[in-house]
This record gives structure tokens, C-alpha cells and sequence, in this order.
């Protein structure tokens, strides 16, 4: 019951299907399914490759960068967002972006934090 959309006239909508997302219904292949899993396999055999290779500083900043390419991927085809409505991608990027921000102030306080010890 909880669900249910109660029109303006009295009358009940109980599969909810006057919200476009709800009645609009998506077949993913899957094909679809089988080239996002060998994209996530391939990012994940990169972070191994560069995790080997001693690139200073740029390690853990390009580890981060293949992990939320990762998480990104993952967000859109397994959780249907990229089937989903304008409001609920630009709820998603906001989450994603706010995070991004997080990490960024967390990089730039455990740099800092070795100043003067140089």
C-alpha cells in the first residue's frame, strides 16, 4: 500500500506506473553484460600492471583514478542507472562528485602533513 500513487480523481495506481522510470521496462543483453565484465577485468589487470611499476607519487593517484572508472561502470550497467531518469543520474553524480571531493581533501591533508620533513 505504501506504493500506491492516489490520483487527483480518487482512483489508485498500484503498480505506480504514472512515474515514467516504473513503466518503462529495459532488456539488457548478455553481450552488454560480458564486455562490461571484460572492461572491469582489463582496469583491473592495469591497476596490477602500474601497481609493479614505481611511479612515485602517481601511484596511488592513478590507482584511484581506475578505481572510480571502475566504480562508474559498475554504477551505470549494473545498477541501471544509465536507464534510469535525468534526476536520478544527477543524484548519482552529485554522490560520485562529493566523493571525489572527500578523497581530494583527504590526499591533500596526508601531503601536507609532511612538509618541513623534507
Amino acid at each position: 500500500m505504501a506504493h500506491e500513487t492516489i490520483h487527483t480523481d480518487g482512483t489508485q495506481d498500484p503498480m505506480n506506473v504514472t512515474n515514467p522510470e516504473h513503466a518503462q521496462r529495459h532488456i539488457v543483453r548478455p553481450l552488454q553484460y560480458t564486455y562490461v565484465f571484460g572492461t572491469l577485468l582489463l582496469f583491473t589487470g592495469i591497476t596490477i600492471g602500474v601497481a609493479y611499476i614505481d611511479l612515485k607519487w602517481a601511484n596511488p593517484v592513478i590507482a584511484l583514478g581506475i578505481a572510480c572508472f571502475q566504480a562508474t561502470i559498475g554504477i551505470l550497467f549494473f545498477m541501471h542507472v544509465a536507464y534510469q531518469s535525468r534526476l536520478i543520474k544527477i543524484t548519482i553524480g552529485v554522490g560520485f562528485f562529493l566523493f571525489l571531493v572527500l578523497v581530494t581533501m583527504t590526499m591533500g591533508d596526508y601531503v601536507s602533513r609532511a612538509w618541513g620533513m623534507w
